[in-house]
């Protein structure tokens, strides 16, 4: 079992988004340099919650009835391979029993937030900054190579 551990190696790069580091190391592979001793290192990890939209009932019991059709529509299907001889009903069944849960327990459980929170949101976990190490004996040649890219125009996306 592989515990977590602290990074090792001496620092050859900071960058302010993810995609630079990523760009820094695929440079260093890309100029033949050991990156398999290479770490990206995201530091001052934060949580950031992007509130995406309000939340109401049309929305909360839509995605609650889209929700329980596709669990019902699933059931009904098995239902109907192990039923023999009894047409479209399971499917039916399973559909329109599938929409019935879904709206009943999403009303549920919205009602019991008291509208505590009438939002949807999506959380993403993000640094500050992503530094670069490496091992020791490659730190000074990782360092050139990285200074040689930052003087080259940025990537175009």
């Amino acid at each position: 079992m592989n515990l977590p551990t602290l990074p090792e190696g001496w620092p050859i790069g900071s960058y302010d988004t993810y995609k630079e580091a990523q760009r820094a190391v695929d440079h260093l592979a890309d100029e033949e340099f050991p990156v398999q001793g290479v770490t990206i290192v995201g530091v001052e990890p934060m949580v950031v919650e992007r509130v995406a939209g309000r939340l109401t009932w049309k929305r909360v019991l839509g995605a609650g009835a889209a929700s329980g059709a596709w669990l019902g529509l699933f059931v009904g299907l098995l239902l109907s391979l192990f039923t023999a001889g009894a047409g479209p009903l399971p499917i039916l069944i399973g559909l329109v029993g599938g929409v019935g849960f879904g709206l009943a327990s999403a009303g549920f459980r919205y009602a019991a937030t008291n509208g505590q929170r009438d939002f949807f949101s999506h959380s993403q976990l993000v640094a500050r900054r992503y530094d670069v190490l490496c091992q020791p004996r490659t730190a000074e040649r990782g360092r050139n190579l990285l200074a040689a890219l930052s003087m080259k125009a940025p990537a175009t996306a």
